[in-house]
């Protein structure tokens, strides 16, 4: 069951951290362009953002241990699921598929994408304050 606040901000507030999350891994691609074998990662973004919807919606899944032993692995974002491999239009010969002109690309795109949805969200606070304060 989701929240008041939540509901109100709707899809643009679980989109945020996922294009958070892709500019990191796109930013990431640009820091290993040269380091061999290294794969290009993108987020499956419209999985991710079907997936925080239906969280938002019943909740998150309980957390249970398998093992008593297992120890969490550092870094595990919960995005491991939506993680891809992407595919090089060009590989190079020691196996890097980091293409740096598409890669920065992406970037830009992804960075517009997330002042969009940033300036969204802004709106729409401003628009509860304003009706909050009655200005």
């Amino acid at each position: 069951m989701s929240n008041l606040i939540s509901s109100y901000l709707g899809l643009q507030a679980d989109a945020l951290p996922l294009r958070e999350q892709r500019m990191k891994l796109i930013a990431s691609n640009l820091a290993n362009a040269d380091t061999p074998g290294y794969q290009a990662r993108d987020l499956d973004f419209n999985a991710a953002l079907a997936n925080a919807a239906r969280v938002r919606e019943a909740g998150p899944l309980p957390a249970r241990e398998t093992q008593s032993n297992h120890i969490p692995l550092p870094g595990d974002d919960g995005m491991q699921p939506f993680a891809l491999a992407r595919i090089a239009a060009q590989a190079s010969l020691d196996g890097n598929t980091v293409d740096p002109d598409a890669e920065r690309a992406a970037y830009g795109r992804a960075a517009l994408e997330y002042r969009a949805s940033l300036s969204f969200l802004e709106s729409k606070v401003r628009t509860l304050l304003t009706a909050i304060t009655g200005q």
